[in-house]
Protein backbone atom coordinates (compact mmCIF):
# COMPACT_ATOMS: atom_id res chain seq x y z
CA UNK A 1 0.00 0.00 0.00
CA UNK A 2 2.75 2.44 0.90
CA UNK A 3 4.54 1.83 -2.39
CA UNK A 4 1.48 2.34 -4.60
CA UNK A 5 0.78 5.92 -5.63
CA UNK A 6 -2.68 7.30 -6.26
CA UNK A 7 -2.44 7.25 -10.07
CA UNK A 8 -1.52 3.56 -9.96
CA UNK A 9 -4.40 2.82 -7.60
CA UNK A 10 -6.86 4.52 -9.95
CA UNK A 11 -5.44 2.79 -13.02
CA UNK A 12 -5.51 -0.67 -11.45
CA UNK A 13 -9.01 -0.22 -10.04
CA UNK A 14 -10.59 1.02 -13.27
CA UNK A 15 -8.73 -1.52 -15.41
CA UNK A 16 -9.80 -4.42 -13.17
CA UNK A 17 -13.45 -3.30 -13.21
CA UNK A 18 -13.43 -2.86 -17.00
CA UNK A 19 -11.89 -6.28 -17.55
CA UNK A 20 -14.69 -8.16 -15.82
CA UNK A 21 -17.54 -6.89 -18.04
CA UNK A 22 -18.25 -8.72 -21.30
CA UNK A 23 -19.76 -6.59 -24.09
CA UNK A 24 -22.99 -8.60 -24.02
CA UNK A 25 -23.38 -7.87 -20.30
CA UNK A 26 -23.14 -4.15 -21.09
CA UNK A 27 -25.69 -4.40 -23.89
CA UNK A 28 -23.07 -4.01 -26.63
CA UNK A 29 -22.57 -6.27 -29.65
CA UNK A 30 -19.50 -8.51 -29.54
CA UNK A 31 -17.90 -8.15 -32.94
CA UNK A 32 -16.08 -11.35 -33.80
CA UNK A 33 -14.38 -13.67 -31.39
CA UNK A 34 -10.87 -12.26 -31.54
CA UNK A 35 -10.98 -9.43 -29.02
CA UNK A 36 -7.50 -8.49 -27.81
CA UNK A 37 -8.67 -7.27 -24.41
CA UNK A 38 -10.51 -8.99 -21.62
CA UNK A 39 -13.85 -7.33 -20.99
CA UNK A 40 -14.76 -3.94 -22.39
CA UNK A 41 -12.48 -1.80 -24.53
CA UNK A 42 -11.70 1.71 -23.36
CA UNK A 43 -13.75 3.23 -26.17
CA UNK A 44 -16.73 1.11 -25.14
CA UNK A 45 -16.54 2.38 -21.57
CA UNK A 46 -16.30 5.92 -22.89
CA UNK A 47 -19.40 5.35 -25.03
CA UNK A 48 -21.38 3.93 -22.10
CA UNK A 49 -20.27 6.76 -19.78
CA UNK A 50 -21.00 9.47 -22.33
CA UNK A 51 -17.49 10.92 -22.37
CA UNK A 52 -14.82 11.18 -25.04
CA UNK A 53 -12.36 8.35 -25.48
CA UNK A 54 -9.45 10.69 -24.72
CA UNK A 55 -11.12 11.79 -21.47
CA UNK A 56 -11.71 8.22 -20.32
CA UNK A 57 -8.14 7.23 -21.24
CA UNK A 58 -6.85 10.07 -19.04
CA UNK A 59 -9.02 8.85 -16.17
CA UNK A 60 -7.87 5.26 -16.53
CA UNK A 61 -4.26 6.42 -16.59
CA UNK A 62 -4.83 7.75 -13.10
CA UNK A 63 -6.18 11.26 -13.49
CA UNK A 64 -9.57 11.87 -11.87
CA UNK A 65 -8.75 15.52 -11.22
CA UNK A 66 -11.66 17.64 -12.34
CA UNK A 67 -14.07 14.74 -12.79
CA UNK A 68 -17.49 15.96 -11.66
CA UNK A 69 -19.86 13.87 -9.56
CA UNK A 70 -22.00 13.48 -12.68
CA UNK A 71 -19.11 12.05 -14.67
CA UNK A 72 -18.19 9.73 -11.79
CA UNK A 73 -21.80 8.52 -11.54
CA UNK A 74 -21.85 7.86 -15.29
CA UNK A 75 -18.55 5.98 -15.06
CA UNK A 76 -19.82 3.93 -12.12
CA UNK A 77 -22.90 3.00 -14.14
CA UNK A 78 -20.85 2.10 -17.22
CA UNK A 79 -18.60 -0.16 -15.17
CA UNK A 80 -21.59 -1.59 -13.26
CA UNK A 81 -20.02 -0.77 -9.90
CA UNK A 82 -21.79 -1.89 -6.76
CA UNK A 83 -22.31 0.42 -3.77
CA UNK A 84 -18.89 -0.25 -2.24
CA UNK A 85 -17.07 0.13 -5.56
CA UNK A 86 -18.87 3.39 -6.35
CA UNK A 87 -17.96 4.78 -2.92
CA UNK A 88 -14.36 3.71 -3.45
CA UNK A 89 -14.27 5.47 -6.83
CA UNK A 90 -15.45 8.70 -5.19
CA UNK A 91 -12.80 8.31 -2.47
CA UNK A 92 -10.12 8.06 -5.15
CA UNK A 93 -11.53 11.10 -6.93
CA UNK A 94 -11.54 13.19 -3.75
CA UNK A 95 -7.92 12.30 -3.16
CA UNK A 96 -7.11 13.33 -6.74
CA UNK A 97 -8.36 16.82 -6.04
CA UNK A 98 -5.49 17.46 -3.65
CA UNK A 99 -4.91 17.63 0.12
CA UNK A 100 -7.01 20.77 0.46
CA UNK A 101 -10.10 18.85 -0.67
CA UNK A 102 -9.39 15.33 0.55
CA UNK A 103 -11.01 14.73 3.90
CA UNK A 104 -8.73 13.02 6.34
CA UNK A 105 -10.07 11.59 9.57
CA UNK A 106 -8.08 9.92 12.27
CA UNK A 107 -9.50 6.49 13.02
CA UNK A 108 -10.41 5.99 16.66
CA UNK A 109 -7.85 4.11 18.73
CA UNK A 110 -9.71 3.93 22.07
CA UNK A 111 -13.18 3.15 23.34
CA UNK A 112 -14.92 5.46 25.81
CA UNK A 113 -15.86 3.97 29.21
CA UNK A 114 -19.56 4.51 28.45
CA UNK A 115 -19.26 2.30 25.36
CA UNK A 116 -17.52 -0.38 27.39
CA UNK A 117 -20.48 -0.24 29.77
CA UNK A 118 -22.80 -0.79 26.81
CA UNK A 119 -20.82 -3.88 25.83
CA UNK A 120 -20.89 -5.28 29.35
CA UNK A 121 -24.64 -4.68 29.53
CA UNK A 122 -25.11 -7.06 26.58
CA UNK A 123 -25.02 -10.33 28.50
CA UNK A 124 -26.78 -12.78 26.18
CA UNK A 125 -24.80 -12.16 22.98
CA UNK A 126 -21.16 -11.71 22.02
CA UNK A 127 -20.50 -8.04 21.23
CA UNK A 128 -17.35 -6.19 20.29
CA UNK A 129 -16.15 -2.84 18.97
CA UNK A 130 -13.59 -2.68 16.18
CA UNK A 131 -12.23 -0.14 13.74
CA UNK A 132 -11.92 -0.27 9.95
CA UNK A 133 -8.52 -1.95 10.02
CA UNK A 134 -9.94 -4.86 12.06
CA UNK A 135 -8.37 -3.91 15.40
CA UNK A 136 -10.64 -5.29 18.13
CA UNK A 137 -10.72 -2.48 20.69
CA UNK A 138 -13.25 -3.77 23.23
CA UNK A 139 -15.21 -6.98 23.87
CA UNK A 140 -17.77 -8.23 26.33
CA UNK A 141 -17.31 -11.51 28.20
CA UNK A 142 -19.07 -13.61 25.56
CA UNK A 143 -17.09 -12.06 22.71
CA UNK A 144 -13.84 -12.82 24.50
CA UNK A 145 -15.00 -16.41 24.85
CA UNK A 146 -16.19 -16.61 21.25
CA UNK A 147 -12.92 -15.28 19.83
CA UNK A 148 -10.66 -17.10 22.28
CA UNK A 149 -8.75 -18.83 19.43
CA UNK A 150 -7.74 -15.41 18.08
CA UNK A 151 -6.86 -14.05 21.52
CA UNK A 152 -4.14 -16.64 22.11
CA UNK A 153 -1.83 -14.24 20.24
CA UNK A 154 -0.60 -11.86 22.97
CA UNK A 155 -0.32 -8.91 20.54
CA UNK A 156 -2.85 -6.19 21.34
CA UNK A 157 -5.09 -4.94 20.03
CA UNK A 158 -6.14 -8.26 18.61
CA UNK A 159 -6.61 -7.98 14.86
CA UNK A 160 -8.91 -10.22 12.83
CA UNK A 161 -7.04 -9.65 9.57
CA UNK A 162 -3.73 -10.61 11.14
CA UNK A 163 -5.28 -13.77 12.61
CA UNK A 164 -6.92 -14.61 9.28
CA UNK A 165 -3.77 -14.34 7.17
CA UNK A 166 -0.85 -14.91 9.53
CA UNK A 167 -2.30 -17.86 11.46
CA UNK A 168 -4.22 -19.53 8.60
CA UNK A 169 -4.23 -23.01 10.14
CA UNK A 170 -6.02 -21.84 13.28
CA UNK A 171 -8.23 -19.46 11.29
CA UNK A 172 -9.33 -22.24 8.91
CA UNK A 173 -10.35 -24.36 11.90
CA UNK A 174 -12.29 -21.46 13.40
CA UNK A 175 -14.00 -19.90 10.35
CA UNK A 176 -16.13 -22.44 8.50
CA UNK A 177 -16.22 -20.18 5.42
CA UNK A 178 -12.56 -19.24 5.59
CA UNK A 179 -12.03 -18.55 1.88
CA UNK A 180 -15.01 -16.20 1.60
CA UNK A 181 -14.16 -14.36 4.79
CA UNK A 182 -10.52 -14.00 3.77
CA UNK A 183 -11.68 -12.32 0.54
CA UNK A 184 -14.03 -10.04 2.47
CA UNK A 185 -11.35 -9.02 4.96
CA UNK A 186 -8.92 -7.96 2.23
CA UNK A 187 -11.70 -6.13 0.35
CA UNK A 188 -12.79 -4.23 3.47
CA UNK A 189 -9.20 -3.27 4.22
CA UNK A 190 -8.85 -1.85 0.71
CA UNK A 191 -12.09 0.06 1.24
CA UNK A 192 -10.65 1.48 4.46
CA UNK A 193 -7.44 2.40 2.63
CA UNK A 194 -9.51 4.42 0.18
CA UNK A 195 -11.17 6.28 3.05
CA UNK A 196 -8.02 6.78 5.10
CA UNK A 197 -4.98 6.64 2.79
CA UNK A 198 -2.74 8.36 5.37
CA UNK A 199 -3.48 5.96 8.25
CA UNK A 200 0.04 4.86 9.14
CA UNK A 201 -1.13 1.86 11.16
CA UNK A 202 -3.23 0.64 8.25
CA UNK A 203 -0.28 1.12 5.89
CA UNK A 204 1.89 -0.91 8.26
CA UNK A 205 -0.73 -3.66 8.57
CA UNK A 206 -1.16 -4.01 4.80
CA UNK A 207 2.63 -4.06 4.42
CA UNK A 208 2.96 -6.78 7.06
CA UNK A 209 0.24 -8.92 5.52
CA UNK A 210 1.62 -8.44 2.01
CA UNK A 211 5.08 -9.48 3.13
CA UNK A 212 3.98 -12.56 5.08
CA UNK A 213 0.98 -13.93 3.17
CA UNK A 214 0.82 -14.92 -0.49
CA UNK A 215 -2.95 -15.31 -0.18
CA UNK A 216 -3.29 -11.73 1.04
CA UNK A 217 -1.13 -10.45 -1.83
CA UNK A 218 -3.46 -12.20 -4.28
CA UNK A 219 -6.62 -10.87 -2.64
CA UNK A 220 -5.20 -7.33 -2.35
CA UNK A 221 -4.22 -7.34 -6.01
CA UNK A 222 -7.80 -8.17 -7.03
CA UNK A 223 -8.80 -4.54 -6.27
CA UNK A 224 -12.07 -5.76 -4.71
CA UNK A 225 -13.76 -3.57 -2.10
CA UNK A 226 -16.53 -4.34 0.40
CA UNK A 227 -18.59 -2.44 2.94
CA UNK A 228 -18.95 -3.59 6.54
CA UNK A 229 -22.46 -5.01 6.58
CA UNK A 230 -24.64 -7.39 8.54
CA UNK A 231 -24.68 -11.04 7.60
CA UNK A 232 -24.10 -14.61 8.69
CA UNK A 233 -20.91 -15.97 10.23
CA UNK A 234 -20.33 -19.69 10.68
CA UNK A 235 -17.74 -20.59 13.28
CA UNK A 236 -16.37 -23.75 14.86
CA UNK A 237 -15.57 -23.01 18.49
CA UNK A 238 -13.12 -25.43 20.16
CA UNK A 239 -15.23 -25.65 23.34
CA UNK A 240 -18.84 -25.61 22.09
CA UNK A 241 -18.66 -26.68 18.44
CA UNK A 242 -20.47 -25.24 15.42
CA UNK A 243 -22.16 -21.82 15.73
CA UNK A 244 -24.16 -20.24 12.87
CA UNK A 245 -24.46 -16.64 14.00
CA UNK A 246 -26.32 -13.62 12.67
CA UNK A 247 -24.03 -10.58 12.79
CA UNK A 248 -25.29 -7.01 13.01
CA UNK A 249 -22.55 -4.49 12.22
CA UNK A 250 -23.47 -0.94 13.23
CA UNK A 251 -21.54 2.29 12.81
CA UNK A 252 -21.30 4.47 15.91
CA UNK A 253 -22.20 8.01 14.81
CA UNK A 254 -20.50 9.61 17.82
CA UNK A 255 -17.31 7.64 17.18
CA UNK A 256 -16.40 7.90 13.47
CA UNK A 257 -14.57 4.83 12.27
CA UNK A 258 -15.81 2.49 15.00
CA UNK A 259 -18.21 -0.42 14.47
CA UNK A 260 -20.32 -2.31 17.00
CA UNK A 261 -20.72 -5.98 16.06
CA UNK A 262 -23.32 -8.11 17.86
CA UNK A 263 -23.68 -11.87 17.30
CA UNK A 264 -27.06 -13.55 17.87
CA UNK A 265 -29.04 -16.67 17.00
CA UNK A 266 -32.80 -17.37 16.77
CA UNK A 267 -34.31 -18.86 19.92
CA UNK A 268 -34.71 -22.61 19.91
CA UNK A 269 -31.86 -23.28 17.49
CA UNK A 270 -28.78 -25.36 18.15
CA UNK A 271 -26.69 -22.19 17.89
CA UNK A 272 -28.79 -20.51 20.61
CA UNK A 273 -28.08 -23.55 22.79
CA UNK A 274 -24.43 -23.22 21.83
CA UNK A 275 -24.35 -19.59 22.95
CA UNK A 276 -25.82 -20.60 26.32
CA UNK A 277 -23.12 -23.23 26.62
CA UNK A 278 -20.52 -20.65 25.60
CA UNK A 279 -21.74 -18.33 28.39
CA UNK A 280 -21.31 -21.13 30.93
CA UNK A 281 -17.84 -21.93 29.56
CA UNK A 282 -16.88 -18.25 29.65
CA UNK A 283 -17.97 -17.92 33.27
CA UNK A 284 -15.90 -20.96 34.24
CA UNK A 285 -12.86 -19.58 32.42
CA UNK A 286 -13.32 -16.24 34.18
CA UNK A 287 -13.46 -18.01 37.55
CA UNK A 288 -10.28 -19.94 36.79
CA UNK A 289 -8.50 -16.75 35.71
CA UNK A 290 -9.58 -14.95 38.91
CA UNK A 291 -8.33 -17.82 41.05
CA UNK A 292 -5.02 -17.84 39.18
CA UNK A 293 -4.56 -14.10 39.77
CA UNK A 294 -5.37 -14.56 43.47
CA UNK A 295 -2.77 -17.31 43.88
CA UNK A 296 -0.03 -15.48 41.98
Amino acid sequence: MAATDLRTEIKEFLTSRRARIAPQRAGLPAYGGNRRVKGLRREEVALLAGVSVDYYVRMERGSLTGASDGVLDALAAALQLDEAEREHLFHLARRSRGPAVARRRRPAVAVRPALRQVLDAITDAPALICNGRYDVLAMNLLARALYSPMLTDPQRPANTARFMYLDPEAAREFFVDYDRIACDVAAKLRMEAGRNPHDEELIALVGELSTCSELFRQRWASQDVRLHRSGRKRLHHPAVGRLDLDVESMELPAEPGLLLNVYTAPAGTSTADGLALLASWAASQETLATEARTLS
